[in-house]
């Protein structure tokens, strides 16, 4: 089959999912199963497994789809589902409050935004960006009060800081696919290390430049409607944990991943002890991080609430099992048909060419979400496509990873959720939810694919 026809049976496919999620608000993972039925049929993958003359057997659509999920499941089904039930929590014992207090309180008030982005930033990573939200919005309206400044600062932070760590540090689902064997093969250590690196940086850059340009744009008469979150609405158990307590949970999957990735790096795979490999694997830390904050939600409380939490959560993780096992399909479906070897035959013609192949990274991730709105389906659908790519170039593929993942930050609006969560709880009409949220978001994006292209070229002098 022709490289030109896999090609635009690849395009088909992407289109009939975009189709689905915009038009006919269809479930991402629905519209990506089916999306992965169209690739196969157009490239002729047989509807049931075949033995070929030479006795192997070719496997079926549903037999590809299956083990797509399957796989993806098998890889970092745990792992997600830990880093959910953390993340509940880190939010219902007050821990995230805790956390953002405290950083909060560490800056002097005139980096008050900075504060809040950083703060942003570490929450996001074990909770989902809207619970972050809801918990640092009272805080930085009152900041904002506080030092006569207008909302829009405050709220773009926010935006920038959550959205950067909910887009490039595990255990987000979508930075912790991309290091997997379905996407990258990569150490997942150095995904955490890149994440928080460059989203320190990012957030750093980001933050500077969306407030000076917010100073100059924003209109409280055209942009807020006052009809936002107040401080009042919050409700937090009356015993909080302690700083360290509630960082705790967050720190120790993290600690124990990046300790084996350095020995590893220093001595190699043998040099790792067994009991860091052990403790040190995806599923392992994250459950060891999830056991202490089940115990810390316990003693704070009480055990009834903590078993109410952990089934709260439960209730979002299945939609986020279903969409990423469901990005696993599509992949296996790119890898079965052929259209992976093919894309890795069109790139390989450039793959000297690191820039460009970061920016078309980037820009894919880009392109599919302003197109569908969901962070998750442009990841998921970006890395899928260009996972072939990893073994052409010549840069370590942890860049190919956050160009992907940070093409799909770039702000969306109309049909992002994260969108209205901002503008609502905010009080904004639709312009101020533009300037904050969607211009926050797309300041950081840019700053970041800058930041990746520069130190991958670096890496590859080096």
């Amino acid at each position: 089959m022709s490289t030109s026809w896999l090609i635009i049976a690849l395009i088909l496919s992407i289109a009939l999912v975009v189709v689905f999620c915009t038009k006919l608000k269809m479930n991402p993972a629905i519209a990506l199963v089916l999306g992965a039925f169209l690739l196969g049929v157009l490239t002729k993958v047989p509807f049931l497994n075949e033995t070929l003359e030479d006795g192997t057997v070719r496997n079926g659509l549903v037999t590809v789809i299956n083990n797509g999920f399957g796989g993806m499941m098998t890889s970092i089904g745990f792992p997600i589902g830990f880093g959910i039930i953390l993340g509940q929590f880190v939010s219902d014992t007050g821990g995230a409050n805790v956390i953002a207090d405290k950083m909060i309180s560490l800056f002097p008030e005139k980096y008050a935004m900075y504060a809040v982005a950083l703060a942003g930033f570490i929450l996001s990573i074990p909770v989902f960006f809207d619970v972050t939200f809801v918990i640092l919005i009272p805080i930085g309206v009152a900041l904002m009060k506080k030092l006569n400044k207008n909302i829009g600062y405050i709220v773009g932070a926010i935006s920038i800081g959550a959205g950067i760590a909910h887009t490039l540090v595990p255990p987000t689902p979508n930075p912790l696919l991309a290091p997997s064997a379905e996407y990258f093969n990569f150490d997942l250590g150095i995904m955490i290390a890149a994440g928080i690196l460059f989203g320190v940086a990012m957030v750093a850059i980001s933050v500077a430049i969306h407030g000076a340009i917010i100073k100059k744009i924003w209109n409280p008469e055209k942009d807020e409607n006052g009809q936002g979150l107040k401080v009042d609405e919050m409700n937090l158990p009356e015993k909080l944990p302690s700083f360290g307590a509630s960082l705790l949970p967050i720190i120790i999957p993290i600690i124990l991943i990046l300790a084996q990735s350095i020995v590893k790096a220093a001595g190699g795979d043998e040099s790792v002890p067994a009991w860091l490999a052990f403790l040190s694997e995806k599923t392992v830390s994250m459950l060891l991080g999830t056991l202490v904050a089940m115990l810390i939600s316990i003693k704070v409380c009480g055990l009834s609430a903590t078993e109410k939490s952990a089934s709260e959560s439960l209730k979002s993780a299945g939609m986020v099992f279903l969409i990423t096992g469901a990005g696993g399909s599509f992949s296996a479906m790119i890898s079965a048909c052929g259209v992976s070897d093919a894309i890795k035959g069109l790139v390989s013609n450039v793959s000297g060419n690191a820039v460009l192949v970061l920016f078309i990274s980037w820009f894919l991730g880009m392109a599919f979400r302003q197109i569908t709105g969901s962070g998750t389906t442009a990841s998921l659908t970006t890395m899928a496509i260009m996972k072939s790519v990893a073994s052409v170039v010549a840069f370590h593929p942890v860049f190919l990873a956050l160009a992907c993942l940070d093409g799909a930050l770039f702000g969306a609006t109309v049909n992002d959720s994260g969108f209205w969560i901002v503008t609502n709880m905010s009080g904004f009409n639709f312009t101020g939810g533009v300037k904050t949220y969607t211009l926050g978001q797309a300041i950081a994006s840019v700053v970041g694919i800058i930041l990746i292209v520069v130190v991958a070229c670096i890496s590859l002098i080096f």
